[in-house]
């Protein structure tokens, strides 16, 4: 792959998994491109996340560290890594180690097909069963609502295009951030294409996206889209 690809790894109070991922990254992706950068965001963690992640930009050069001086929330750690990458085909994937890189790949081939965007869905979700049933409902809604047809709306193993972002306008500072970046894209008459990945169970850390503040959020933000599109202000 000729073109400079940008990795956005958020990170939330992930001292425990960050390194390994990143050397996952740094291990695997020169094999696919030779030129890419790894956007690093630390969302204000508390566990010394923000001085390994300093740390791993030191070490490589590829790694570029972000730091929130607070906790700002995933759609708002997403945006910041968007803003600042720089390559012509952008992926993000959490830094909670819970996907292979490896199937990078996967969607690379999808993009080279034509898609405009190549989303992973979880084939079988290493999740307990609650945040299985909040997602169930919170994809079903999405669906229901806006007419796009995604698997896994959620799952954060995305690539596309930089052109997608440069033309949509995305505001969503909670987990909203990947409905919210579909549903536009999808408006705008992109191409997306879906393709299974695995999905392993967190080893170390805690998770966030099943703290009901999380999830509340996410859904008020959801019917505060609809309600922006109903009334024809995006």
């Amino acid at each position: 792959m000729k073109r400079k690809l940008s990795i956005i790894l958020p990170a939330y109070n992930e001292v425990k998994n960050i390194e390994k991922v990143v050397g996952s990254v740094i291990e695997f992706v020169p094999g696919i491109c030779e030129n890419y950068e790894v956007i690093i965001v630390d969302d204000g963690s508390r566990d010394g996340t923000g001085r390994l992640v300093d740390k791993l930009a030191q070490k490589y050069d590829q790694v570029v560290a972000i730091h929130h001086l607070f906790n700002r929330g995933y759609g708002a750690t997403l945006r910041t890594g968007f803003e600042a990458a720089r390559g012509d085909l952008i992926f993000f994937t959490d830094a909670d180690g819970q996907f292979d890189i490896k199937e990078l790949t996967r969607l690379t081939e999808m993009i080279k097909e034509g898609a405009d965007i190549a989303c992973g869905y979880r084939m079988k979700r290493a999740d307990r069963w609650m945040r299985k049933v909040n997602a169930g409902i919170y994809n079903l809604l999405v669906r229901f609502l806006f007419g796009i047809k995604i698997k896994d709306i959620d799952c954060a193993f995305k690539l596309f295009k930089r052109k997608v972002i440069d033309n949509i306008k995305l505001t969503s500072d909670g987990a909203f951030i990947n409905a919210e970046f579909l549903i536009l894209a999808s408006k705008k008459g992109y191409v997306i294409k879906q393709i299974g990945v695995s999905h392993f169970p967190r080893r170390e850390g805690k998770q966030t996206g099943n703290n009901i503040a999380v999830v509340l959020r996410a859904f008020l933000e959801l019917f505060r889209f609809w309600r922006k599109i109903r009334k024809r202000k995006i």
